[in-house]
Order: C-alpha cells, then structure tokens, then sequence
C-alpha cells in the first residue's frame, strides 16, 4: 500500500512536471488519509486548504506489514478462523466409523510395506547382493548396494510412521 502510493505521488511528480500543473497535498476528506493530487486547479486547491508540494522534499517511511492474525486497524471483529470445535462435534458413530476406515487403510499400508522390506531385504542379503551382469565395474555393484540400503531405511521409516499413526487412532 505505501509503495503504491509512493508510486502514486512519484507518477504525479513526473505528469506534474511535464504539464505544468501544480501537485498538492490535500487533507482526507471525513477524517481520512491525506490525498496526493495533480488533478485541481490553484484555486481549487486553495478553497480545499491544500498545500503545494512542488519544491518540498517528500520522506517515506515504510511502516510494518501488520501480522496477518492481527484484527483489522478499522476496529470491526475480524471473522474467525476455523476452529476445531466445529471438527469435534461429530456424531460418535461416525467418528468410530472414520476411525475403523483408517485403521483399516493403515493397515493396510503397514502389509504392503512390510511385505516389501521382507524382499528388500532378501535381495539385500545381508549387504552381500548377487552381482548382476550388466554390473562389470565394482563400483556399479556398490552404488547399487548402497542404494538397496538406503531402500529398507527409507521403508523402516515408513513402518515406524505407520506404527505412531496406527498407536494415535488407538484400539
């Protein structure tokens, strides 16, 4: 809002200039923020009680963003947020049934991701893997072991995460 008004005057600064007219700072009307114009004549500017701004050097100083939590500066009550509370009056049964379709999805998740870290790990064989034929070079062989570690690290992980979420639901 301050740059676009700092544009505003500079932008009639330069119009200003290059017509002839004059650029006045004019009090708000009702109360409020200062007006910045080029588009009065003298006289109107003066039966407005603006001052002219020609030669005066103009300061701006750039205030800070407000927080986007804080309530709004003209005093009306900003409207709320969604809060949980809404969330938390389900129906039980409902939230039971949401509840078992996690459970039941979750479980699901943990299966398949153990069944994975069983063939992961017998293809790992103990960091020992069979060398493939297209692996001529020792170092091929070894990215590839290190690559099938990382593999059942990153689905060890999966399991724990599974397990946590699993252990919140509950029984």
């Amino acid at each position: 809002m301050i740059r676009m008004s700092v544009l505003g005057i500079a932008a009639a600064l330069l119009a200003s200039a290059a017509t002839g007219q004059g650029l006045y700072r004019c009090p708000g009307r009702n109360g409020g923020a200062e007006e910045f114009t080029n588009l009065i004549s003298e006289s109107q500017a003066r039966d407005r009680g603006c001052r002219s701004i020609e030669s005066t050097p103009i300061t701006v100083v750039q205030s800070p963003r407000p927080r986007a939590s804080a309530a709004p500066a003209s005093g009306a009550a900003a409207p709320a947020p969604a809060s949980r509370a809404a969330d938390s009056k389900v129906d039980p049964s409902t939230q039971r049934q949401r509840d078992a379709d996690a459970k039941r999805i979750l479980a699901v998740e943990l299966k398949r991701d153990e069944d994975r870290l069983i063939a992961l790990k017998r293809d790992y064989n103990n960091g020992e893997p069979e060398r493939r034929g297209e692996e001529r070079n020792f170092q091929t062989y070894l990215d590839r072991v290190a690559t099938m570690k990382a593999g059942i690290t990153r689905v060890e992980s999966d399991i724990a995460a599974i397990k946590r979420e699993l252990a919140k639901i509950g029984p």
